[in-house]
């Protein structure tokens, strides 16, 4: 009998993609230790937007917030997402700070961080990953999976090898809009275990209705681990329903190693917080059942919360329909690459822009720039030229890597910070989101947290 890993999704990926990342911790605090419990290989908890969403919507420190899971959690792995140079931010960052983000996580009690980027230009996960393994973590690699007339089966079997070669621990096929068809995901994963050594896992989404097919092909073909998320908050934009799977597996002839019935008071637990984000608007029905037309529009579960989102703020939710028609244009222009954070924010807000100003590309998103400039990294396929040459004119667009253009900012941004903080976590945090984390951290000044009252208390008895 086969072991397959599951990963619990619900507490960053699932509450992404159903409800923009608004589950604060004091309203998941209560089923940590019956999550600690039901056996997961894995609780991805953190890393990708739960950051941004904490200081800007939560009003938690982000690191804190990984210090209380942790002090509850002490039997199953904590995991991440990090964006490679990007970190958990929308840019590149210098070296430097990718590093000291990646001391300071595994410090704060992260086990495994999922590593990518966006455009599969490994040169912007080399240190993370190197830093990863430096910190006694487990680093595993990700392929971002997408589908366009430029990415084959075969160029996943060769960025698998690359990974292998740099180190990783294992390898994830990211598969963050559900497109994944159900024999291709037999005959990827088949050639992944026959090409490399380490595990190999599949993440994906129930958006198109493909997901728990997939998974169970995935399974045939020998996959060593899956993303699920608890009923409550599964299936849909969401990862597949982890009770579902589990039985279906156990019956298939495989072993999860879950608890059924721990898997049930957990999904009691998060019911009443479904209802309760149903009634405020928060969850919206359109995000909880299969939508199909997104294998034409390639959509992740996360993206399509975050536009209908914006939409309903301009009043514009009528025009949703000609946005995700925009998509995959604008896409094509940017030489396709994958819908996954940052690119999925940046060609779902271009589209949305292109629409509600009724002319495309009369305004141009500064993060667009930055990309068409080579900012980000390589573009997997061709740019459109006109779209080019309306932003850079005749400047060429930068072709090595372009984080070792970038000055070392750690040092010199927490001498900037030392009247403010001489926290390395809230460096940290100022460097990823200044706009919004220097108000954040003046208010934390003024109202120090139970935890820094006591240390405080501490040294003056000292």
């Amino acid at each position: 009998m086969k072991d397959i890993h599951i990963t619990e999704t619900v507490l960053r990926d699932a509450n992404q993609s159903l409800i923009a990342t608004r589950l604060s911790f004091d309203e998941f605090a209560p089923i940590l230790h019956k999550l600690d419990e039901a056996h997961y290989y894995s609780l991805e908890c953190w890393g990708g937007a739960t950051f941004d969403s904490c200081i800007r919507y939560l009003n938690e420190d982000p690191w804190d917030r990984l210090k209380k899971i942790k002090s509850v959690v002490k039997k199953t792995p904590l995991q991440m997402l990090l964006r490679g140079q990007n970190i958990l931010g929308y840019k590149h960052y210098p070296d430097d700070v990718v590093r000291e983000f990646i001391k300071m996580a595994v410090y704060y009690g992260i086990d495994i961080i999922r590593i990518f980027d966006a455009l599969n230009d490994f040169r912007n996960i080399e240190v993370a990953i190197d830093e990863t393994k430096k910190q006694g973590a487990h680093a595993q690699g990700t392929i971002v999976y997408t589908v366009s007339p430029i990415h084959k089966v075969e160029n996943y079997i060769n960025l698998s090898k690359k990974l292998e070669n740099m180190g990783a621990d294992s390898i994830c096929i990211k598969d963050m809009a559900g497109l994944i068809m159900p024999d291709i995901a037999y005959s990827l994963i088949k050639s992944l275990k026959e090409t490399v050594k380490i595990p190999i896992y599949l993440h994906s989404h129930s958006t198109n209705g493909l997901a728990e097919m997939s998974y169970l092909k995935a399974a045939e073909a020998g996959v060593d681990g899956i993303d699920c998320s608890i009923s409550a908050f599964g299936g849909g934009t969401a990862q597949p329903p982890t009770e579902s799977i589990h039985y279906a597996l156990t019956n298939y002839g495989f072993n999860t190693n879950l608890d059924g019935n721990k898997l049930k008071e957990i999904n009691d637990f998060f019911k009443p917080i479904r209802e309760d984000f149903i009634k405020k608007g928060i969850l919206n029905a359109k995000v909880l059942s299969p939508q199909p037309e997104a294998l034409i529009y390639q959509i992740p579960g996360g993206m399509l919360s975050n536009m209908i989102s914006q939409l309903k703020e301009q009043n514009s939710l009528n025009k949703l329909e000609e946005v995700l028609n925009e998509v995959p244009k604008v896409r094509e222009d940017l030489g396709y690459p994958p819908l996954v954070t940052p690119m999925s924010q940046m060609v779902g807000t271009q589209a949305t822009i292109n629409i509600l100003t009724g002319e495309r590309y009369k305004m141009i998103l500064k993060e667009v720039k930055a990309y068409l400039r080579g900012e980000y990294g390589k573009a997997p396929g061709k740019i459109n030229e006109d779209l080019l040459k309306k932003v850079l004119g005749e400047e060429k667009p930068i072709t090595t890597r372009y984080a070792d253009t970038l000055e070392p900012a750690f040092e010199k941004t927490k001498e900037k910070l030392k009247n403010l903080t001489i926290r390395n976590e809230d460096v940290l945090t100022y460097l990823l989101f200044p706009e919004i984390a220097e108000e954040f951290l003046r208010k934390k000044k003024n109202h120090p947290s139970a935890d820094e009252l006591r240390e405080k208390s501490k040294s003056s008895v000292i």
